[in-house]
């Protein structure tokens, strides 16, 4: 009788076993019809997800440069009715300009100024700057290269045009000489002499002639005005570059540049709220090693940043930036 009710027991726990993995077999074939069902929808919904991310990024960066162009126009509207200020460079996209002549090719080599030694609106406060407004327009070629410093085996092209703001549009070469007009005025009103290598963005003139105008013209530093660029959306901030203790060409420079360069940087920043990146020092820029003067690049901000590219490109905030490097060369100087 125990051995009927084992044998039994035993048959009844294999019939349990059986439907028990038919059952998961069916449950595992339904769980993977489901799977390729979602799976598809999933990768669409990503897709779609994507798409709608690329749309709105489109639409921004569309509006950021709408209002781009309405405040210039608003701005060169009321320069026009101001015969006090310059009229300020028009669009590189607008422009098809004859590429104009290097600067050292004019008037027998003498330098540039377009008038910008006039002071008569304030006291000459003795001081001369020069102004290095970076890039020039995509329709002058500079490809050509020139020594990357003096007795340089070393050749670079003798300018490019620079990066543009991946969220308003804005090209750099048009930021920097936006900022280095306002720049000239505001220095101009504290008494100062103000050198300019361009004031349009289609003359033609290398780094290394830049270097050499403003300091055959008197300037005692050149503020070269740039804007940043990276890899990566989320970097942003502002910083300034000069030559290292250990430049081959200008190590000379460097306490001098040193100095400028961190005034520049901490007033402007205070001025901008942008993250203060402290000073890069630099040997293989073409413009520092050919200065006999102190030197400094300023990186206002990441144009492929969003927050810095379009605070940068609005005009109202151009003035804040012009004064936070005013200030910065009102520091040097004291």
């Amino acid at each position: 009788m125990a051995i009927v009710l084992f044998l039994t027991g035993l048959i009844c726990i294999g019939l349990l076993f059986g439907l028990s993995y038919k059952t998961y077999r069916k449950i595992d074939a339904v769980d993977q019809k489901m799977a390729s069902v979602i799976k598809p929808v999933q990768k669409k919904q990503k897709s779609m997800k994507e798409d709608i991310e690329l749309y709105t990024a489109k639409i921004e960066k569309k509006q950021a440069a709408n209002k781009y162009l309405q405040q210039r126009a608003q701005t060169e509207k009321a320069v026009k009715n101001n015969t006090g200020e310059h009229e300020r460079a028009p669009e590189a996209e607008n422009s098809q300009k004859t590429t104009k002549p290097s600067v050292f090719s004019e008037a027998g080599g003498e330098g540039f100024t377009d008038g910008s030694n006039d002071t008569s609106s304030a006291s000459n406060n003795g001081h001369i700057v020069g102004i290095d407004p970076g890039h020039q327009s995509e329709n002058v070629d500079m490809s050509a290269t020139e020594p990357n410093g003096p007795g340089s085996s070393t050749m670079k092209a003798k300018a490019s045009t620079g990066t543009r703001g991946s969220f308003s549009g804005l090209p750099e070469y048009q930021l920097n000489l936006d900022v280095s007009l306002l720049l000239k005025d505001i220095l101009e009103q504290r008494g100062y002499q103000v050198i300019m290598t361009r004031t349009d963005n289609d003359t033609a003139i290398s780094n290394k002639e830049r270097a050499e105008l403003v300091a055959s013209q008197g300037a005692e530093i050149c503020v070269r005005i740039h804007a940043n660029g990276d890899d990566s959306a989320d970097v942003s901030g502002a910083l300034t570059m000069c030559p290292s203790q250990q430049n081959p060409y200008v190590s000379s420079l460097y306490d001098s540049s040193n100095k400028l360069s961190k005034c520049i940087v901490d007033s402007y920043c205070a001025a901008t709220g942008f993250q203060n990146r402290g000073i890069i020092y630099t040997d293989s820029m073409t413009g520092i090693n050919w200065s006999t003067i102190p030197v400094t690049i300023v990186e206002m901000g990441f144009m492929t940043n969003q927050s810095d590219d379009l605070k940068m490109a609005d005009s109202s905030f151009q003035q804040t930036m012009a004064e936070g490097i005013a200030n910065g060369i009102d520091a040097y100087f004291q």
